[in-house]
């Protein structure tokens, strides 16, 4: 919801991260570092380390920020890296909370996690086409004021997006009594993001 005003933020804070012989790497290999972190995060998860699962998590996130900074800093810029950047998003985001649920199983968890999923199938669909038909038009996200986008694609703002999906991930090691419920929240909130999408689009692009 807060994501191109948080952008800004984030890209101040790792600025000095940027600057740093990590800028020697290759943008896209910090996105694949970014998510064998997370991936780990997922497996720690699996064997219950859950201290040890949020600190990859925690490296998985900065890492995905930094490098965007990076590209962007360096001019090392590309549709292939943006592609590649969200397409390794999402399989953090799918594997983070499957593990939770092969973790501990349960019906209730496990029902809660196959919302979740199919949320996220819905909501996918609710921003990717419609982001393909904003750039066929060479639609401009009026939040950004004229400044230069900073993301590979557009698409309209929602409730749920990068900083939400952050925190929920975030409770989820740090409440694992609560996963299932916060798992359930999260549903409703995503099919809500994916609605105001769906709204969106019936009044700008019909």
């Amino acid at each position: 919801m807060r994501d191109a005003a948080l952008r800004r933020q984030k890209d101040r804070l790792l600025e000095p991260l940027a600057s740093s012989r990590l800028a020697k790497i290759h943008p896209n290999w910090i996105s694949f570092i970014a998510m064998l972190a997370g991936l780990v995060a997922a497996a720690a998860i699996w064997r219950g380390l859950l201290g040890l699962g949020l600190l990859l998590w925690v490296v998985n996130r900065v890492l995905d920020g930094l490098d965007g900074v990076v590209a962007r800093k360096y001019g090392k810029q590309s549709d292939f890296g943006g592609y590649l950047d969200l397409a390794f998003d999402y399989v953090i985001y799918l594997a983070i909370p499957l593990a939770f649920v092969a973790a501990t199983p349960s019906p209730l968890l496990f029902w809660a996690g196959l919302l979740l999923i199919s949320s996220y199938v819905l909501n996918l669909m609710s921003w990717s086409v419609l982001s393909a038909i904003l750039e066929k038009r060479h639609w401009q996200n009026p939040e950004r004021g004229g400044a230069e986008r900073q993301t590979t694609i557009e698409m309209p703002s929602g409730l749920i997006e990068g900083a939400e999906t952050i925190a929920f991930y975030t409770l989820f090691f740090l409440l694992p009594g609560w996963v299932a419920w916060l798992f359930l929240l999260m549903v409703l909130l995503v099919f809500f993001t994916a609605g105001q999408r769906i709204w969106w689009a019936y009044r700008n692009v019909r």
